[in-house]
């Protein structure tokens, strides 16, 4: 009963490995899609029925899964057709919402040798219950078991 038991959680660590890169790619052409629809929407002078936040716009061009300076997201932003003038001080705000993604784990710092650093969008975190850590030992595990199993006379745990 335990092996079917390993053999249902390697499963499911799969599975759920396996949809979290997919999920990652699907994010990564939503966002994509997204700046191209507010470009294109700016370009023909339609404008959005539904404002976003600046929150949500600085999460729709950092998912492109490229570094991005303050000065870059804003120029952007400014492409795909954010509205930025409603601030005294764009960049300030643009700060203020880097600093609390980070804060939160949206994003991640990336160096640069210039000394000024970029913003890089972070992948989904991992959940708690399968740790990095857990998922490698259940796929040693499962290739372990694999092993035995092929072998005469192995004997089971």
């Amino acid at each position: 009963m335990g092996d079917d038991y390993r053999a249902a959680l390697a499963a499911a660590v799969r599975e759920y490995e396996t949809l979290g890169a997919a999920r990652c790619d699907m994010d990564a052409r939503l966002s994509q899609l997204a700046q191209t629809i507010g470009t294109l929407s700016k370009l023909l002078g339609l404008t959005a029925t539904v404002p976003m936040g600046l929150t949500d716009a600085c999460r729709l061009v950092l998912r492109g899964g490229v570094p991005m300076t303050p000065i870059d997201v804003r120029d952007r932003l400014a492409a795909i057709g954010h509205d930025l003038s409603i601030y005294t001080s764009e960049l300030s705000a643009i700060h203020t919402v880097l600093k609390r993604l980070n804060e939160a784990g949206e994003i991640r710092i990336v160096p640069r040798p210039s000394g000024r650093h970029a913003y890089l969008w972070q992948a989904p975190p991992t959940a708690v219950a399968i740790s990095p850590d857990v998922a490698e030992f259940i796929r040693r595990e499962g290739v372990l078991q694999a092993s035995r199993q092929r072998r005469p006379g192995a004997r089971k745990r």
